[in-house]
């Protein structure tokens, strides 16, 4: 089956195709596409809606079974400032990887509750535009520096220390962090569903 994936976030890509390996689905994403589209203006107020925000104006445009990614972090410390809009919160929406995780290290240097929790929100419509949810959720804390290597799009993986795990989710093995990361359920889940029902 194709499969289109909404996201341009290199990390997000990566971490999707690897857990859809063994699945018999040619996937593709924003990159491959001969028009280049402005991505949509997330307005929702939750995950779901901005998740399905994606999904559907990228399955408007490809007409292909269609799987987009929300994600955010919640920490307990800074209440509401990230959640929902964890990449536009702080250093902006443009800032680089780098930029990003420094201010957010920074912010947190001198809370001492450390507690994180990340979410994810997939949402998938399928070839004949039906509509399906699915989520998955990893609580862990925030280390005080990063402590290894990250994929591109993803820097808050190398200071989250996911519960019960001596290491940050990117210095897991491959298998180990789509156990257990939030990512990894959602699509974990994605999986199970396509091969029950597609």
């Amino acid at each position: 089956m194709d499969l289109f994936l909404a996201t341009s976030n290199r990390g997000k890509v990566i971490e999707i195709c690897d857990v859809l390996a063994d699945l018999p689905c040619v996937i593709t994403t924003p990159a491959h596409l001969s028009h280049t589209f402005a991505p949509p203006e997330e307005t929702g107020l939750t995950c779901q809606e901005n998740a399905l925000i994606k999904a559907r104006f990228y399955y408007k445009r490809t007409g292909l079974p269609t799987l987009a990614d929300d994600s955010g972090l919640i920490v307990e410390a800074l209440k509401d400032e990230l959640g929902l809009h964890t990449r536009r919160w702080g250093a902006g929406p443009q800032a680089s990887d780098e930029e990003w995780v420094a201010y957010f290290l920074n912010r947190m240097k001198e809370e001492s509750n450390r507690t994180a929790i990340f979410t994810c929100t997939l949402a998938y419509i399928n070839q004949t535009g039906a509509e399906y949810l699915f989520e998955g959720r990893c609580t862990g804390t925030i280390t005080q520096s990063l402590e290894a290597d990250y994929l591109p799009g993803l820097p808050i993986s190398a200071c989250f220390k996911p519960e019960g795990y001596a290491k940050v989710f990117s210095a897991l093995s491959k298998d180990e962090k789509n156990q257990i990361s939030h990512r990894g359920k959602a699509v974990q889940h994605f999986k199970l569903f396509l091969e029950k029902y597609q």
